[in-house]
């Protein structure tokens, strides 16, 4: 594809542009060599923790070293942060079995295996069957009705009732979230239980294998805060014996009329588990170079170039774990962007704003690499006029993109309007409020103006198939160019763009609780770790949660009534209400606790 040629400085002034307006001519081959590097077996999907990932930082000192970039103090180019990165089975996994006087051993993987975001410890008690462990008030079901489960074990089964019936109110065709390990987690701690045996519903899958999950497979928070482990059907099918029931039947009499059939089993039954689970805490590393200005003023350019290393929890190809997921399109193309940027702006004369160039690690496990760096920032934030973030930029089709983060800055729709049509780039705006699932949000919580660019989605995403050969290098060689004509423009413009706080559009109070867009809280979680309960980074304008008061750095604990240990709490304690509802929510700010209570509004 033909790259954009220099214009006459005559026509540029004529257009109105501050900047010196010279379009930045990106090589599509050196970004692809940037990106086939990133992407190849030898970095194996750069995993967060990884020594891959520390070669891919490596990589990227050494280009921006070459550019002309400087550490911005001393001769640090790498700015270090502690990731919890992973999950493993412990050596003293036991599950003992006292069964009408004779005792019984599971052995750790064939016979049982916990998940990976388990809490660890030793725990132990009575047995009671909560069927598969679902509390849905929207379809009028619930698994622990009438049962007291606190201190108990509980035994539910996997997935949801009614899969295989298309009129179910279930859905019949798709798995709600309701069936997420996770959420069965949750809404046990919520009842009491003291720990989740899980048993695959083995009935409503006739001719599948019995098969324990793999261990670090599934979705889940690091700690559930409670303990949950997966059995096979043999090792339970005596527990419904004793009880006069039989396993198969209960799965078909739930599915038959959607009513629960749960059951507290015989007290000669106990459980005792010692869960051993040891989660490895990492040094990882975010890339830091800077081009100064003739002002402490400087625009920062970011993307992050962790990946998923060889699958695991994040992958939408879970049968494929323990294959490299190269992650050319997420995130090597944006990482590539930023190397071939401090490249051309290393040869470009002195601005008047400078530039930080920042890759981050851990985005893949939360943004946490940016939420970092937004909490100790090596360059006051005060003086960054913008963050243009790329993430996933190497699918361009049919010279779309998308832009997000444009309502954040004063200037940035007109400033993207003006110099879009140079590079025959069409823009579709979405996220314009600058919250996201990429690093530009945490940049939005440090009231920084953002821009965020970004080429699509695709059935590769977070699989082992995002490979090089599918990047479209001169697509992002332009849009390359206007990111960089765009940071020229901010670079040298009179003045910054003002940072905008803008609500969201008016939410609609309702107490009908239909499909529609669910409940609104308007709170955006900060992904660092180390905190029990959920951390407020930032609190939408207008939003429920800020018109009860609610503030950046709140930590909440409790949601109507209900104790919140981490994100995945919180989400399923709100999905569990409709719009129009009221909620008492309990907060520690500065180690003190605040209760309000919010009106939800329907998410829009």
């Amino acid at each position: 594809m033909k790259l954009s040629k220099l214009r006459p400085m005559p026509v540029l002034l004529a257009a109105g542009y501050l900047a010196l307006g010279a379009t930045a001519a990106i090589d599509p081959q050196l970004y692809l060599d940037d990106v086939k590097y990133l992407a190849s077996p030898e970095l194996r999907g750069r995993a967060t923790g990884s020594p891959e990932l520390e070669k891919a930082a490596d990589f990227i000192v050494r280009h921006f070293r070459e550019s002309g970039l400087k550490p911005v103090s001393g001769n640090a180019w790498l700015q270090a942060f502690p990731v919890t990165t992973s999950a493993e089975l412990g050596k003293n996994n036991r599950l003992r079995i006292l069964e009408d006087g004779k005792t019984s051993t599971l052995h750790c993987p064939d016979d049982f295996v916990p998940f990976h975001f388990s809490s660890a410890g030793k725990v132990s008690g009575q047995v009671v069957f909560a069927g598969y462990g679902i509390t849905a008030p929207e379809f009028h079901y619930d698994d622990y009705a009438g049962m007291d489960v606190k201190g108990k074990l509980v035994l539910i089964l996997r997935h949801e009732p009614q899969e295989a019936d298309e009129h179910s109110v279930f859905d019949g065709k798709n798995l709600t979230a309701h069936a997420r390990f996770a959420s069965k987690a949750t809404n046990a701690k919520m009842h009491g239980a003291a720990a989740v045996i899980l048993v695959n519903d083995v009935a409503n899958h006739k001719g599948d294998p019995d098969e324990l999950e793999k261990f670090g497979g599934t979705e889940g928070p690091a700690d559930a805060g409670i303990p949950i482990l997966q059995v096979k059907e043999a090792n339970v099918e005596s527990w419904f014996a004793e009880a006069g029931k039989s396993l198969q039947a209960v799965e078909a009499g739930i599915d038959k009329d959607l009513k629960p059939e749960s059951f507290a089993f015989p007290p000669a039954l106990r459980v005792e588990a010692d869960l051993d689970i040891e989660r490895a805490v990492k040094t990882v590393h975010n890339v830091v170079g800077y081009l100064p200005g003739e002002t402490d003023e400087y625009v920062i350019l970011g993307a992050h170039y962790d990946h998923l290393g060889l699958g695991g929890q994040y992958s939408l190809a879970p049968s494929m774990t323990g294959t490299v997921h190269p992650g050319a399109d997420d995130n090597a193309s944006g990482t590539a962007g930023v190397i071939e940027l401090a490249r051309w702006f290393g040869k470009q004369p002195k601005q008047k704003r400078g530039i930080l160039f920042l890759s981050f690690a851990g985005e893949e496990l939360g943004l946490l690499g940016s939420a970092y760096y937004v909490a100790h920032p090596e360059l006051p934030l005060a003086n960054a006029v913008a963050m243009i973030n790329m993430d996933m930029i190497g699918r361009v089709r049919e010279g779309k993109i998308f832009a997000g983060g444009v309502a954040t800055g004063s200037t940035f729709r007109a400033t993207l309007e003006q110099l879009a049509p140079r590079h025959d780039i069409k823009i579709e705006y979405s996220d314009t409020y600058g919250y996201g699932s990429s690093d530009h949000t945490s940049f939005t919580t440090g009231r920084v103006p953002v821009l965020f660019f970004f080429s699509g989605l695709h059935a590769d995403y977070h699989k082992p198939s995002d490979t090089w050969d599918k990047i479209n290098a001169p697509g992002a060689a332009r849009l390359l160019e206007l990111v960089a004509d765009v940071t020229e423009h901010l670079q040298t413009a009179p003045e910054r763009p003002q940072l905008i706080r803008v609500a969201p559009p008016p939410a609609q109070v309702t107490s009908s609780s239909g499909s529609g867009y669910g409940p609104y809280f308007g709170s955006i979680p900060d992904f660092g770790e180390g905190t029990k309960g959920v951390k407020f980074a930032d609190i939408r304008e207008g939003s429920p949660a800020a018109k009860a008061g609610f503030k950046a750095g709140d930590i909440m604990v409790e949601f109507d009534g209900k104790p919140i240990q981490n994100l995945y709490d919180f989400t399923y304690a709100l999905q569990a209400k409709k719009p129009g509802d009221e909620v008492k929510v309990k907060v520690m700010r500065n180690g003190q606790p605040v209760e309000a209570t919010v009106a939800l509004t329907r998410r829009q």
